[in-house]
């Protein structure tokens, strides 16, 4: 193993490393060892810019280097030859088993009966241990022969070539044969229609997966062995992270495979085209059904004329498993493992999950690990694994997304309507139980739609809530309030899951949904322009001007609404199967009932994450900022059943000087108004002038980039109006130039690309202008994953304590879920000390944008004075905490921040 340094952790253990590590990381790798060592549930912070990634690859591996070194050297002992003397097989049998042949057992049976049972255990671990090695052994040979065989790592992919050459010309010979044999085109008409006719649903019951594999193959029955499953939020992260495992000293020798969803890794261009995520899985397992159906239509095909079934080129088991081997051969991040999938034409997203069971790192996004079902679908098994969940500041939100769901009046309609028509023009082609189910769904929403006081029958946009607003109601109430109790929801879920029926639904409105297809018969025509004219009335109530929009102008997502509404009710349907007490279903009744909504809302994400930590070995949760990390263990491992024992928490500082960051919390502003932003006070027009005063101070001393965090989108327009008004912005645009934080997603690139040119702009010129100042939105799309690093965030000010709105009926349930389930926490409320965490959480994610790396430098204004309070103070991360001033005048602040050294840093890095 390559390694540039080795780090000594507390206790002499040693971690490769490829550089010389800060002290701080070499803690936090022993840290981690010992954590993942006694089994624990670990939450570790390390700040970002303190190489947090590179800690958590070599702690990690290291101790799964030697976890597996010590269970080789037990394998070794028990397989020791058996002439090795009396007293070395007497050691064997001892820590084989609980006791010991010349005592008596613990049920009282005699001695002989004790030794017997133990020789047989004995017997069967080493016959087990035995057929392990050998497995082992020929995992290792194949992937050393890959490794070192150029020729042989090329010869599947000219066998794959051949094979197509001679599809090609099968094909061509049976074009010409079919050439003039007159085929009728209404007949054709009904043989392209076949794929959107539903099969036969022959049980209720979960029938046992088609492996979809077309040989056996020892290698499949291989055990997992001890792995570390690494997820995070963003394919972004994934990658960066793969590519730190490669420049890492295990980045050679570590089997490493990457997870992802169909829309990253399928290679099949005719599926990619479908776009949206859940067309994209309906199509590939379509494809894979029409695979393992094939051999079953060829019988048939002297018999009975039938279509022929689009199957997946890519999904080739010998092609599949080529590519497994090469996964586990060497370390590769998504990008390189779909360009290996095109290359070797073998399918990334199945070939990748063949190769979980040999890897020892597998790198996953969140949905992947923390959603039951799709964790069992992709074949990932937790049971004495490691996991590290990594940015988990958000994890409890992330869970309550992922099971959460949402259904417009629009949708419902619309999929009823779509619904209706298709069973109508296969009626007569469809099965008895495929029509009961149809008939189910369609009466699920028919209620669902009542249940917003709207009629199923009738456009959703032109239909009048007649008593809008917000009703919470328990998952019983609803179900028993809209008379749906008596239908089997798990039955329905299953039903949709296995038939495709939104697939089939989605090819169904994409053949006869556009304006201009043409259809067989009147009668035909008249139900498919309903459905055409319905369609288009949507389309046209959800239009602000009331003008329709061209149906091949819409984007893809836009499409996958109107198109294809079942899928995302299948979504509210399944969260409807929680139990009673673990969720609510909100109806937001707003305007029209196409407006109005359904929304299912998880109170309690511990449900889903209790699985998880039962079944791990260890689970460590890590972030640049955790605190408050309260909300971790009370909603998240007390309710998941978690021992507290059991819970190790690590922090580290930063690795910068203590001079080079200074976090002031200011308690009044240059005129002496005390500074206390809350709802009643912030909308002052003192208030607002007095944080453009500050901001005006500041903009003087302070060079290159400054950050103002507002709390909410209205305030920082209100309070850019008013500056405007009274002439302010004026004077602060004659040292910053002014930019602010947009609300749309996709302009948030070009608004920093401006903000970082104007900054090295006047850095450069040395004028009256000496940087920019960017108005940005706490919880918005620079608070997080953006990073205002040296120039671009000199000095980041939060104005106000960005709580949040309490008068959301979502945010009201949790809070009276909260208190009715969890204890008092220091004599304050459980819903209390949510709303101060949620809004500790947004502040730390904002200020923690400034510093970036060991050199970079930055201050840190807080503007209120409640920040002061301990209780407050105390839920900032320690870095910063360690360092914070508080200032009750604007003074004494004004004048740290100008004799500082950092400042001084500051001043000498722009005049140079």
């Amino acid at each position: 193993m390559e390694s540039g340094a080795a780090a000594a952790g507390p206790g002499g253990r040693r971690f490769p490393f490829p550089y010389t590590p800060y002290l701080i990381q070499e803690r936090f790798m022993a840290a981690l060892y010992g954590a993942l060592e006694a089994g624990r549930v670990g939450i570790f912070e390390s700040p970002t810019g303190t190489g947090k990634s590179l800690s958590l690859i070599c702690g990690a591996l290291s101790w799964l280097r030697d976890f597996e070194e010590k269970k080789q050297q037990e394998e070794a002992r028990l397989l020791a030859p058996e002439d090795s003397g009396q007293e070395g097989k007497e050691k064997r049998l001892a820590s084989a088993g609980p006791g010991h042949p010349e005592s008596k057992g613990t049920a009282g049976e005699p001695d002989w009966v004790t030794a017997f049972v133990q020789k047989k255990e004995e017997r069967d671990m080493v016959e087990r241990l035995k057929e392990e090695q050998i497995k082992r052994k020929k995992r290792e040979d194949r992937l050393e022969k890959i490794r070192h065989n150029v020729q042989l790592k090329y010869a599947a992919k000219r066998k794959r070539s051949e094979e197509d050459e001679t599809k090609r010309l099968l094909q061509l010979s049976k074009e010409v044969l079919s050439e003039g044999a007159g085929v009728d085109v209404l007949e054709q008409l009904d043989h392209n229609e076949e794929e959107l006719i539903l099969g036969e649903y022959e049980s209720d019951e979960e029938k046992k997966v088609v492996s979809g594999l077309e040989e056996d193959d020892d290698d499949l029955e291989e055990e997992h062995v001890t792995k570390i499953y690494y997820c995070s939020r963003t394919h972004s992260q994934l990658s960066q992270f793969v590519r730190e495992v490669q420049k890492s000293p295990f980045g050679k020798d570590t089997r490493l495979v990457s997870l992802g969803s169909r829309q990253n890794l399928c290679v099949n261009e005719e599926v990619r085209r479908l776009g949206a995520l859940q067309l994209i899985n309906d199509r590939c397992m379509e494809m894979q059904k029409n695979k393992h159906e094939k051999k079953g239509d060829e019988e048939l095909e002297g018999k009975k004329r039938r279509v022929s079934r689009t199957v997946c080129p890519f999904y080739s088991y010998e092609q599949m498993q080529f590519l497994r081997d090469e996964v586990l051969v060497e370390v590769k991040d998504i990008e390189q493992l779909v360009a290996l999938g095109r290359e070797t034409k073998a399918c990334p997203y199945y070939g990748s999950r063949y190769a979980i069971p040999a890897a020892q790192l597998v790198v996953l996004p969140y949905q992947m690990l923390l959603h039951e079902p799709t964790r069992n679908a992709a074949g990932v098994k937790l049971k004495d694994q490691v996991v590290i969940i990594d940015e988990a500041h958000n994890l409890i939100d992330t869970i309550t997304c992922i099971h959460s769901a949402e259904v417009s009046g629009s949708q419902l309609c619309c999929a009823h309507s779509q619904l209706l028509q298709y069973m109508e023009r296969y009626r007569k082609r469809l099965k008895a139980k495929n029509l009961m189910y149809i008939k189910q769904i369609l009466y699920l929403l028919e209620r669902f739609v009542a249940m917003l006081g709207g009629n199923v029958n009738q456009n959703p946009s032109c239909q009048a809530v007649s008593q809008p607003g917000t009703v919470l109601k328990s998952i019983n109430d609803f179900l028993f309030q809209s008379q749906i109790d008596n239908i089997n929801l798990f039955k329905v879920q299953r039903y949709c899951e296995k038939s495709l029926i939104s697939r089939k639904l989605f090819g169904f409105v994409e053949r006869y949904g556009g304006l201009a297809t043409a259809v067989k018969t009147n009668k035909e025509n008249q139900k498919l322009a309903g459905l055409q004219n319905f369609l288009l009335t949507l389309q046209q109530g959800s239009d602000k001007d009331g003008t329709p929009q061209s149906p091949p102008v819409e984007a893809e997502n836009d499409q996958l609404r109107t198109a294809s509404p079942l899928m995302q009710i299948e979504g509210f349907l399944s969260a409807l199967t929680n139990a009673n007490q673990d969720g609510r279903v909100i109806l937001n009744r707003q305007g029209t009932v196409g407006q109005s909504s359904l929304k299912f809302l998880l109170l309690n994400p511990a449900v889903h994450f209790a699985k998880v930590v039962e079944e791990c070995r260890a689970v460590i949760i890590a972030g640049g900022t955790m605190q408050p990390v309260a909300d971790f263990r009370e909603q998240l491992l007390s309710c998941a059943g978690v021992d507290p024992a059991r819970v190790v928490e690590f922090s580290c500082g930063h690795v910068i000087p203590p001079d080079n960051i200074l976090p002031i919390i200011l308690c009044s502003g240059p005129s002496n108004q005390q500074l206390e932003f809350t709802y009643q006070t912030r909308d002052l027009p003192q208030m607002m002038d007095e944080t453009g005063r500050i901001l005006c101070n500041v903009c003087n001393v302070v060079p290159g980039g400054v950050v103002c965090f507002f709390p909410s989108y209205e305030y920082e327009k209100q309070v850019y109006a008013h500056w405007e008004k009274t002439g302010l912005l004026t004077r602060l645009a004659t040292k910053k130039k002014i930019f602010q934080e947009p609300k749309k997603a996709n302009q948030v690139e070009q608004v920093l690309v401006e903000y970082a040119k104007c900054i090295k702009r006047c850095g450069q010129a040395g004028g009256q202008m000496t940087g920019a100042l960017l108005l940005s939105v706490v919880g918005g799309k620079m608070s997080e994953g953006i990073n205002f690093s040296d120039d671009l965030g000199r000095c980041v000010i939060m104005v106000g304590m960005p709580y949040p709105n309490i008068k959301s009926p979502e945010l009201q349930e949790k809070m009276t879920w909260l208190d009715k389930t969890m204890p008092r926490a220091a004599g304050q409320a459980p819903s209390r000390v949510l709303i101060e965490n949620l809004c500790m959480k947004a502040v730390n994610q904002s200020i923690g944008r400034a510093i970036r790396h060991q050199k970079d430098f930055a201050s840190i204004l807080l503007l209120d004075h409640r920040y002061a309070r301990p209780a407050t103070f105390n839920k900032l991360p320690q870095w910063i905490r360690e360092r914070t001033q508080v200032k009750p005048a604007f003074g004494a602040a004004f004048a740290e921040l100008r004799k500082s050294k950092a400042r001084d840093k500051l001043s000498g890095f722009v005049c140079s």
